[in-house]
């Protein structure tokens, strides 16, 4: 089974953390959805041998498209690709774009899972990230989705300046009072060239607190975990049957075909990736040429990923595979960089296979870059 990610690069306005491609100006939209078209036409060789079990909008902000506009690429899909019957079809979606009309459109689309990007239920917090949604339009927007949509999860951003640890769980105690299926949340990140970094070399925000986040995030596990969520990637908590399909491929190495400017593709040995802006991307599909890099993984480069991914998981990183795909000396390399973390108790093993314990959860992508920053091929 393999997915088709579809990412719509326009936003209403600039959030100050996000550092995703994408571009406010949509006067191109038309354009540019019939590039994408276009696009998702001229790779379907790529699958031809496979089945679509996820279709996934995400962005920028798919949701400011028609449901028509959906519909026409749902459409394409269907009419190029073999699809499962009733595949999973998400739309990333902002409150202020789901009207009460837009949400009963929605549920008469294709569209079968909705992921809502709240972020936070309080104004003091969008307004420091320049949402474009009030407290008020989240909550209007998951009172009326919960009435059409069964499968929903919302976004949830944990470590912001100035969110202290009582508002962080009263953010998450009226997130469960919605009784939803999946919850994605993540530390607040300073990335390069973003206004929020800006802000903090000028002083006029305080910068992220690093402890303060990481008590946040066990916050979050121990509540999630006690309202019967499974922690089941270190951002994604699903209730069980409600594991994000689109992600959980990404996770377990599956095939997925990136659609969009920007968008990334991996077919098991290769990456490729699209470019990262608006009117050549709009061009080379003008001219029916695909915009796009590729580069083949060395085994070094597959043994990471799939640690760095297993790690995060809950499938964790099986170490018969690992000897079995890749040899007895990542293997070996493996066990000897892991010693350390499961002596402090981070790392455990269980069943054959590496995972991360609750207290190395928060600290799981450094770990990871421990186990594979190597080159045994050189």
């Amino acid at each position: 089974m393999s997915g088709i990610y579809i990412h719509i690069p326009f936003c209403k306005q600039a959030c100050h953390y996000c550092d995703f491609h994408f571009s406010t100006q949509m006067g191109k939209k038309e354009v540019m959805l019939l590039a994408i078209k276009k696009e998702i036409e001229l790779r379907k060789d790529e699958f031809e041998n496979h089945k679509v079990e996820t279709i996934y909008f995400g962005g920028g902000t798919p949701s400011v498209l028609t449901t028509a506009e959906i519909e026409i690429l749902v459409k394409t899909v269907q009419e190029n690709y073999k699809v499962v019957e009733n595949p999973e079809v998400t739309l990333e979606a902002n409150p202020d774009d789901l009207t009460d009309d837009k949400i009963i459109e929605l549920s008469n689309s294709p569209i079968n899972r909705l992921s809502i990007g709240i972020q936070s239920f309080f104004d003091e917090d969008l307004k420091l990230m320049n949402r474009a949604h009030s407290s008020d339009e989240a909550v209007n927007s998951l009172s009326m989705a919960t009435q059409y949509f069964d499968n929903i999860s919302i976004d949830l951003i944990y470590g912001i300046p100035g969110m202290d640890n009582n508002r962080w769980k009263a953010n998450i105690e009226r997130a469960l009072s919605f009784e939803l299926p999946h919850i994605s949340s993540y530390a607040l990140t300073v990335e390069p060239k973003t206004a929020l970094k800006k802000f903090i070399e000028k002083g006029i925000v305080d910068n992220v607190d690093d402890e303060q986040a990481q008590e946040q995030f066990n916050i979050l596990v121990d509540v999630l975990e006690k309202n019967d969520f499974v922690n089941y990637e270190i951002s994604n908590f699903g209730k069980q049957g409600c594991f994000s399909k689109n992600n959980t491929s990404y996770w377990q190495g599956k095939k997925y075909i990136g659609i969009g400017p920007s968008a990334h593709s991996f077919d098991g040995q290769n990456r490729s990736w699209n470019i990262r802006n608006n009117p050549k991307y709009i061009k080379a599909l003008e001219g029916e040429v695909l915009p796009k890099e590729t580069e083949t993984l060395s085994k070094t480069d597959r043994y990471n990923e799939y640690v760095m991914t297993g790690l995060r998981t809950i499938w964790g990183v099986s170490l018969e595979k690992i000897e079995l795909n890749y040899g007895q000396a990542y293997l070996d390399y493996l066990n000897k960089q892991a010693k350390k973390y499961l002596e402090k108790h981070l790392l455990f093993v269980d069943d054959g296979k590496l995972l991360a314990t609750k207290k190395g959860k928060f600290l799981v992508d450094g770990i990871a870059s421990d186990l594979f920053m190597i080159n045994l091929e050189s």
